[in-house]
């Protein structure tokens, strides 16, 4: 009896084997099938469309829509634009202050930087960048938009927008600047609430976070803290890691996963809170990306904060620059970030337990009208 079940067991593998073959080879041969397709379309181009082609520029298309296919944030950069992105400018380029990705074949603001051009100009985060200038957008690649955007200090721009909520296009007028970004500031509210603003997460973020608590520490008074990563567009997983780790005793941060099991990574917290366990709450809204909702994700999951605002972005994917033989390059996403809980933050992003609208187009993080910022305050001290 026993044989049988083995002759019915490396059946039964035989067969699968076989099967598994057969789809991959099917698979193989519609690949083909379709790159032969691609190069008829090609010859019909070249022979029968109206005007004369470029067929590099042609390819650099096709390429580039392959990329970006697959995700907002995969691109194909020529050779000219990835010199162009590693060449330190030293001041001579000045920009807009926004943080893009792609959308259905146009720029989608993931969040201006604060106090930057554009930012003061009334951009917001989910803004779709139509036009820049005259020319637009759709039909063009990432890489392209933003170089139209980048230009001399002090020279204008305008783009035009559509927005959630608008019935018209809007066109802003900016004017170029170099964008210097203070990752950390922070202020004493009511005299017993420790406020933290986090504006991005470069190199030094968490050494001027640390400093900033400490130095509220020694003031007895301090009760409470807001965390604000409003408009925070994310920046290095290290330092997500790190800030993140500042706040908990210990528990998983965030995992990543890739295609290749083998490069899979998971972050732990380390014991030391640095607010002794006082009340936590942090704002978020829209513009948090990608390494803020990694650590408002993390502290809700642990249950150390609470979170107030709007639901987050839902950038929860790493890019890596992959240089070409052209001497172009691809970005191309290779893992995706995971919560404590398990959840992608991807396309989701992070929903705060207490959710509180902006209330006009002309809020501002920080000033009067910063309704988010006023119901945390009454939260904490009601």
């Amino acid at each position: 009896m026993k044989k049988n079940y083995f002759v019915l067991f490396f059946l039964y593998l035989f067969c699968f084997f076989i099967f598994f073959e057969n789809v991959q080879a099917k698979e193989q041969d519609e690949f083909y099938k379709k790159i032969d397709l691609f190069g008829d379309v090609l010859e019909k181009i070249e022979s029968d469309y109206i005007d004369e082609i470029d067929k590099s520029k042609i390819m650099d298309s096709a390429i580039n829509g392959v990329l970006q296919s697959l995700d907002p944030y995969s691109a194909y950069m020529s050779p000219e634009v990835y010199k162009e992105m590693q060449t330190d400018t030293r001041g001579e380029f000045g920009g807009l202050g926004i943080e893009v990705g792609m959308e259905a074949g146009v720029v989608k603001v993931i969040s201006p930087i604060e106090n930057s051009p554009a930012y003061e100009a009334g951009v917001k985060a989910g803004d779709y960048i139509i036009k820049i200038d005259d020319e637009q957008v759709q039909g063009k690649s990432l890489m392209e938009a933003v170089k139209l955007m980048r230009g001399k200090i002090g020279t204008p721009i305008e783009i035009t927008i559509r927005r959630k909520g608008l019935k018209k296009s809007k066109v802003i007028k900016i004017v170029r600047d170099t964008i210097k970004i203070q990752s950390v500031s922070s202020k004493i509210i009511e005299k017993n609430i420790g406020y933290l603003r986090l504006r991005s997460f470069s190199e030094n973020t968490q050494d001027q976070l640390n400093k900033v608590i400490k130095k509220f520490e020694k003031n007895k008074s301090i009760e409470k803290y807001i965390l604000d990563l409003r408009n925070n567009p994310g920046g290095l997983l290290t330092q997500a890691i790190k800030i993140t780790d500042m706040f908990l005793n210990d528990g998983e941060i965030v995992s990543t996963r890739s295609r290749n099991k083998s490069e899979d990574r998971r972050f732990f917290a380390r014991k030391g809170d640095k607010i002794k366990n006082k009340t936590l709450l942090v704002l978020i809204n829209y513009g948090s990306a990608s390494a803020s909702e990694i650590v408002a994700g993390a502290l809700q999951d642990h249950k150390r904060a609470i979170l107030l605002g709007e639901a987050s972005y839902g950038k929860g994917s790493v890019q890596s620059i992959i240089p070409l033989k052209n001497k172009g390059a691809i970005r191309l996403t290779i893992s995706k970030y995971y919560l404590p809980s398990g959840k992608s933050i991807s396309e989701v992003g992070v929903i705060p337990e207490i959710t509180v609208y902006e209330e006009n187009d002309d809020f501002r993080i920080g000033a009067e009208t910063d309704n988010q910022l006023n119901f945390a305050v009454q939260l904490l001290n009601g």
